[in-house]
């Protein structure tokens, strides 16, 4: 049940940021995207969060929300008729996400060993 509230969670953040967002900082530039980040960001951390929609252990090391709507802006515009092309476009640019976020877990790693002692 934690994962399907999780999912949950995750998806409202992701839907409204990307259904948001853009109209916030369309009308009002920069403001509005400071706008925007206060009223959907921080009511959907307090709902995820703070109530605890989706739920972490003390000690357990998790990916934000921001997984969540990265997800979303992904396949919001995927599902449907001749649509795939977008999704394709961005393979590149995930690869080199994943290709970082191993980079930076095997650093996290050295730096977290060094730290306790260790060579």
């Amino acid at each position: 049940m934690k994962f399907l509230r999780a999912v949950l969670g995750y998806a409202i953040a992701g839907m409204i940021v990307m259904s948001v967002w853009g109209e916030f900082a369309g009308e009002w530039g920069i403001i509005g995207g400071w706008l925007a980040a206060f009223a959907i960001i921080g009511p959907m951390w307090f709902i995820n969060h703070f109530l605890g929609l989706i739920h972490h252990d003390a000690d357990s090391g998790f990916v934000d929300m921001g997984l969540g709507i990265g997800f979303v802006g992904l396949f919001r515009d995927t599902f449907g008729p001749g649509k795939m092309e977008g999704f394709m476009a961005a393979m590149p640019t995930l690869g080199l996400v994943a290709v970082g976020a191993i980079l930076g877990g095997i650093v996290a790693a050295k730096v977290e060993e060094h730290m306790e002692g260790g060579n």
